[in-house]
Formats: structure tokens, sequence, C-alpha cells
């Protein structure tokens, strides 16, 4: 697949790019690259890391030149040293072919779903103070990483089964209280765009209950707790595929909860379901909570409720304890927002 990143350079950026991305794939201790300014050397840097997330190894470096010189001088300071590189990255391939194995005669929808499944059921989302977490080599080798890692190697499985897929960045926003960069996954499903965030969704669910509240979202729903990406991505218009829906769990009417609820309740399960019918004022939300609580009491039990309020996705467990609290605020990915 063509590098996403890549074709929306120039021509001395590409020419950078091509430079950096054979010096780091040879492990040189330094090369030449075209002389450009050295925030426009950073983009460069950090686009070919996100179209190529197989540079693990690589996460910062310097560079030097001479006054009048052409080129720079850029050196790169890998994570390990050479031979430990080769073997991560034998570990790495083996690793992505054995987990790709089972999918690849998938349709493309189930192979998606197969790698956010993984991910949220095989990745622990941990803000450690280690390089390697917003790597591949975090959530693929030791099990663990933040959003930036986790998105990488979504987009190296999907690149391994053939899913158009890459990796969208936002900036920090201290006004709401966020203070770090977020990535997560723009990806193509029968030829339309959309948004998954598998990071979102692992900090949400459990890995016996898993969520979907990120999977197959249009622009308008993402933006509603993302903010604006860094680097332009395709746009993602369709909002009718997401998950919830597929599956026969966003409803428009009172009537639909209460029959989902009283279902749930009798055989002890949770509900997880998506709310469209209008906005999710707190009256309706109110309305909502007094269905679910209604049904629940006729089979002698209570409702607990949580809601990841800017998705509008209400999760409903029944337990035979009255809950300590009418409802549970979630937020996606409190590890990065606090």
């Amino acid at each position: 697949m063509e590098p996403y990143y890549y074709n929306r350079l120039n021509k001395p950026a590409q020419s950078a790019y091509h430079a950096m991305m054979t010096g780091l794939q040879n492990l040189n201790s330094s090369f030449q690259v075209p002389l450009l300014e050295g925030k426009e050397l950073a983009d460069i840097y950090f686009c070919l890391r996100m179209d190529h997330p197989e540079l693990f190894y690589s996460v910062t470096y310097k560079y030097r030149f001479y006054k009048n010189a052409s080129n720079a001088e850029m050196i790169p300071e890998y994570l390990f040293d050479k031979k430990k590189i080769q073997e991560h990255r034998r570990n790495m391939n083996a690793r992505i072919e054995k987990l790709v194995r089972p999918a690849k005669e998938l349709k493309e929808m189930d192979k998606l779903l197969y790698i956010h499944d993984f991910i949220c059921q095989s990745v622990r989302y941990d803000k450690l103070k280690k390089a390697y977490s917003h790597e591949i080599i975090g959530p693929l080798g030791l099990g663990v990483g933040v959003c930036e890692g986790i998105a990488k190697t979504v987009k190296i499985l999907c690149d391994a089964l053939n899913i158009w897929c890459i990796v969208a960045l936002c900036d920090n926003n201290p006004e709401k209280g966020i203070k770090y960069r977020h990535a997560w996954n723009v990806v193509k499903i029968e030829g339309k765009y959309y948004h998954v965030d598998a990071t979102f969704d692992n900090t949400l669910g459990k890995a016996e209950e898993l969520r979907y509240d990120y999977f197959l979202l249009s622009d308008k729903q993402i933006y509603r707790d993302h903010e604006p990406v860094i680097y332009e991505t395709p746009k993602c218009s369709d909002g009718d595929h997401f998950y919830y829906k597929i599956k026969k769990l966003s409803f428009t009417k009172e009537e639909e909860v209460r029959k989902r609820a009283l279902q749930a309740a009798k055989k002890g399960k949770t509900l997880t379901f998506h709310w469209r019918g209008g906005y999710l004022t707190r009256e309706m939300l109110a309305e909502l909570l007094h269905i679910v609580e209604e049904e629940a009491v006729k089979k002698e039990k209570h409702a607990k409720v949580s809601l990841n309020w800017p998705q509008a996705v209400i999760r409903v467990s029944f337990t035979k304890e009255l809950p300590a609290e009418d409802i549970v605020m979630e937020e996606a990915n409190e590890g990065e927002r606090n």
C-alpha cells in the first residue's frame, strides 16, 4: 500500500523521507538527508514512523550541517544495539504473522474486528515512562502500550491483512484538561473511511466484556470527544455503520430500550446500547434510567448504569444489590486525560 503521509509531502520532503527510511532500515549510525528547516525534518521523521510502524527501534535523532551545505547529517538514536534490533525485528515479524494467520480468510469487516478485539483482550493500557510503550514492541512484545503504540499496532496488523489504515494524531488541549497528544486510526472498509479508536475501547471495556463505542465512527461522531487532527486525514462522512447500529443495539425508541432491558435482566446479562433517538439530554437520560430500573425490578433486580456521554453509549448490568450511585460517568482513556 502507498504510504499515506509520504504522498502528502512535497518533492524535497519526499527525498528526505526516502533518505531517512533507507538509513533507518539499514541501521546506519548516520546518513545524509536534504537540508530542510528543523521543524520540517521533525515532521517528516514523525510521518515516516506513522507510515512505517516497523521502524519501532528509532524514536529520536540529532542532526548537524555545515554552512552553505545542501545536506544535513542525521544521527538517529536507537532504542537497542544493532544485534538486538535485528532480533526484535525477527520476533516482531513472526509475532505479526502468527497473529494474522487465523484472520486471513475472513471478510474485511471481520478482519478489523479481529484486530480490535486482540487489542482489547490482550493489550493493557499503561502510561509507562518507556519509549517502547509508544511503539509496536510494547503491545506486540510486552502486552502493554499507550495510544500511539496501540494505533501503530492496529496499523501494522491492518497492513498485514491488506486493510487500508493510517494513524491519526491530535494535539493536546490544556483548557480541557487534555495534557497529551492522542493517536487512533482511520481505516477504509468497503470503500468508505471510518475512525477506529482501539485505545478508548480498551480503556472502557474488559477482556471478557469488550466495548465498541469507537468502532467505525464518522467525523461528526469521533470529534465529540477527540481534538482536531494535526495532520489531515480523509473525510469520514458515513455515520450509519458504527458497531452498535450494525449489531442492532442502537435504539431510537424507548420501547426498544424497555424490551431489551427486560431480556437482559431475565438472562442476567449486561446490556450495552447506543441511544440515537434525539439528543441524550439529562431529561432523556433520566427517562431511560427509569425504564431500565422498572424492567430490572420485574426480575427482582436493580439496574447498575454507566454512561459514555459523548458517544451516547449506555451500559446496564443487573444486580440484586441497590447500586451506590444512580449512574457512573465513564471517561475513555483516563490515563491520557487526567
